[in-house]
């Protein structure tokens, strides 16, 4: 059996601790609770891969990228979607070429043949060229084999993986075990340092149980008041603390109206950026109204709110 792949030798020091972590992750911007970066530490230290779930918008695909960022990392990401398949996702032939290199060789046939000593040598020769077509230099590496093949490691990303088939899933489950794939012309190829694996879920189906046995599993919720401020000031430099507060007030009491889709972390920030655009010093009510369906992404919520934004307006300004 082969040995497990190294885990994360090349940045060690950075991840040596759940407070390094944190301080890390914030030097590039990404506010991280404990809890994220236990996971973290588990995950590089462990070589399990972490299951990030939680309604779209609060940081699970940031959460990704940042670590790439913080660790010097490649960012790989792979997509998912209905009907993803081996070939996308770990490797595939590069048929053209292939193509391309047949009918150069194909009047060079001929001479290779002619001095062939009976069929069974005829046959070897052509076998030959079989194996130079199905050779390193004729393999496109797709995001999994990339991640793999990565010297000093990789993040990978592995965005949306509920809305992949199950069948996708447990081929997924094969290769995320001991971080190794069988290419059946060229063999087994095996991570030198094994990468630091996000997938992420908007729970549009329900993950199989051996996935998540594979997995650490890590739920992002939407953030409290204070950590919600903490990342605006991070994300959005240069808003003034006064407004900080009133728009992220203003956000959290919305979200505990009865909306089809709550305001998540990523529209408090856009909301925020267009505040800055604006010029904007405080929230009032015709301002709000304008802006809102930065916030909301449905008529319907937005004409939930209306009546009440006076008195949301008024509390968040005595935040």
């Amino acid at each position: 059996m082969n040995d497990m792949p190294k885990a994360g030798a090349p940045d060690g020091a950075k991840t040596a601790s759940v407070d390094s972590i944190v301080e890390g992750l914030g030097g590039v911007g990404y506010i991280a609770s404990r809890r994220i970066a236990t996971a973290i530490f588990i995950a590089r230290n462990l070589s399990k891969p972490i299951l990030v779930e939680g309604s779209a918008g609060v940081g699970k695909t940031e959460l990704a990228i940042s670590t790439a960022q913080w660790l010097g990392l490649p960012l790989i990401r792979m997509q998912c979607y209905e009907g993803l398949d081996e070939s996308k996702a770990l490797y595939e032939w590069k048929y053209g070429k292939q193509l391309l290199y047949t009918q150069l060789l194909k009047d060079k046939m001929g001479d290779t043949l002619a001095d062939a000593d009976g069929l069974d040598e005829a046959m070897e020769r052509l076998h030959d060229f079989g194996d130079l077509f199905f050779s390193e230099k004729f393999l496109e590496p797709r995001p999994l084999l990339k991640a793999l093949r990565q010297e000093k490691g990789a993040v990978l990303l592995i965005d949306e993986v509920d809305k992949s088939d199950e069948e996708f899933e447990a081929f997924l489950l094969e290769v995320l075990s001991a971080f190794q794939v069988s290419i059946p012309e060229i063999g087994t190829i095996q991570a030198t340092v094994a990468p630091l694996v996000f997938l992420t879920s908007n729970n549009v189906r329900e993950m199989g149980d051996a996935l998540k046995r594979r997995c650490l599993h890590l739920f992002i919720p939407l953030p409290d008041a204070k950590l919600e401020q903490r990342i605006v000031a991070a994300r959005v430099p240069g808003i003034e603390d006064s407004l900080r507060r009133q728009l992220v007030a203003f956000v959290q009491m919305l979200r505990e109206e009865d909306l089809k889709k709550l305001p998540s972390i990523s529209e408090t920030l856009d909301w925020a950026r267009v505040m800055m655009l604006l010029h904007v010093d405080s929230l009032d009510v015709e301002l709000v109204r304008d802006t809102l369906n930065v916030l909301l992404k449905f008529e319907q919520d937005i004409e939930a709110v209306r009546k009440s934004i006076p008195e949301i307006v008024r509390k968040a300004a005595q935040a």
